[in-house]
């Protein structure tokens, strides 16, 4: 019972940190993506402004979610690594490159628009990355005895290019919608105008994921239609949340099309989850199955419960700091 318990307190911890890197990550990777459709260059230093106080404080997450499933579900890492090994690296390539752009834009002149496509190159690799990645967890491994036994490239199919695509629009959705909030004048008009053509494409992805899903998890297939369930809440809070985006950019609301967009997130990924749990590895591996010894679990929770509200702490901080429009080059 034990052991039970810890796992699914760590189940819990690894699952809000994956969802706050998505949540808080997603809006800063969709203004790199939406870089060159952007009106000007002035737009653009609005929108890498906006973001550039807290996009490296957002990828905390992703390093506690990362470092949190290792330790407390190590089997994890001895068969994702192996399958995901290519993606993995192009997604981290991609945020390095990303970063890099954060730090040189401003300061360069001459090469400008080289550092404009390593900041949208960057957030598109590295999102394209991670929706491929959530496409190949969907459709499983192929794994015996607890080693991945399949092929270098089995996680690129036209399933997980299809994840990854729409990933991209919806990363883009939450950085126009984002720009909707902390611009004004012709940058937050230019927002406005993009957002209903983001929001027909990430529905339009939601569609073809959902059609596509059940023919290639048989698992997700019965829990979809064995049984008519809960489960059905998510996809149709998720709808909701796409109707509120529409009705709030048509009366120009500025903070409810991005608190809409995190709700349509958040309901996709509660969808995700309650469709596979408890499997971590599908098709056949459990939270339980991948877990790490107790003793390590609980030594490490101590540190993790310490650490949590720190992260939390800063973060809301930083946002409250920083709440207000971006004008010209920085927060007024």
């Amino acid at each position: 019972m034990e052991l039970i318990n810890l796992t699914m307190i760590w189940a819990l911890i690894i699952g809000f940190g994956v969802m706050m890197y998505i949540l808080m990550d997603g809006f800063d990777l969709g203004v790199g993506i939406l870089y060159p459709f952007a009106p000007n260059e002035e737009a653009r230093d609005v929108m890498m402004n906006s973001v550039a106080p807290v996009w490296d404080g957002n990828e905390t997450w992703l390093i506690l979610g990362g470092a949190g499933l290792l330790a407390a579900f190590p089997l994890v890492y001895t068969i994702l690594l192996p399958a995901l090994y290519l993606g993995v690296f192009l997604m981290l390539a991609g945020l390095i490159f990303r970063g890099i752009a954060f730090e040189f834009r401003f300061k360069s002149r001459r090469n400008r628009h080289w550092w404009n496509i390593a900041f949208c190159g960057g957030s598109m690799l590295a999102t394209f990355c991670q929706g491929v990645v959530v496409g190949a967890y969907i459709q499983g491994f192929t794994v015996e005895n607890n080693v991945y036994v399949g092929g270098a490239f089995d996680w690129l199919s036209p399933f997980t290019v299809i994840t990854g695509l729409s990933l991209v629009a919806g990363y883009a959705l939450l950085g126009a919608t984002w720009t909707i909030m902390k611009s004004e004048g012709e940058v937050q008009d230019w927002a406005y105008r993009i957002t209903p053509k983001l929001l027909v494409l990430v529905l339009v992805g939601f569609a073809v994921i959902s059609l596509y899903t059940p023919f290639v998890d048989e698992y997700v297939r019965e829990r979809w239609f064995g049984h008519l369930s809960l489960f059905w809440i998510f996809p149709v809070l998720g709808l909701l949340c796409a109707a509120w985006i529409w009705r709030a950019v048509g009366r120009r609301n500025e903070g409810q099309p991005f608190v809409a967009t995190l709700g349509l997130f958040l309901f996709s990924y509660l969808g995700l989850v309650a469709s596979k749990w408890p499997y971590l590895v599908p098709p056949d591996i459990t939270i339980w199955d991948a877990a790490s010894a107790p003793e390590s679990q609980l030594f490490l929770l101590l540190g993790v419960l310490f650490v949590i509200p720190v992260v939390l702490g800063y973060t809301a901080w930083s946002y409250w700091v920083f709440r207000g429009k971006v004008r010209g080059h920085g927060y007024h």
